[in-house]
């Protein structure tokens, strides 16, 4: 069995599909549009096959949790492969320039990645990591 797809629901639809596949290569589809619930989404596609269903709906709430200084039961972040330690640190410095925040990293974790952790426009939490 394969993870098929992870969604998140935004207000900031067309900036979360830029940042997802300006950064992190993801391939956009058309936009889908329900015209009777105003329910708007696109999926992007990643190298891996794995794809990711932005939302976006009038009428649903903002998230309570603290997605920067708290950690919370649930999904917590999304993890993204890459090949070596050296693209790990040019995507983190591309981040960065571009004005998105390094919560973490990059660094060697316990459990032997090499990572840094971000997140995207809605502050969902991202990270970028490759085997050390």
């Amino acid at each position: 069995m394969k993870l098929e797809h992870v969604a998140i629901w935004t207000s900031n639809l067309e900036k979360l599909k830029d940042y997802y596949s300006t950064y992190l290569s993801g391939n956009p589809n058309e936009k889908y549009t329900n015209p009777d619930t105003n329910f708007q989404s696109y999926f992007l596609t990643f190298e891996s096959s794995a794809r990711l269903e932005l939302m976006s709906m009038p009428g649903i709430p903002e998230n309570s949790n603290d997605t920067i200084e708290k950690q919370h039961k649930g999904i917590i972040h999304l993890a993204f492969g890459v090949d070596s330690k050296n693209e790990v640190d040019r995507m983190a410095l591309e981040l960065e320039a571009a004005g998105f925040t390094i919560l973490k990293g990059p660094r060697t974790t316990g459990d032997g990645y090499y990572e840094f952790e971000t997140l995207d426009p809605d502050n969902n939490r991202i990270e970028v990591t490759t085997l050390a």
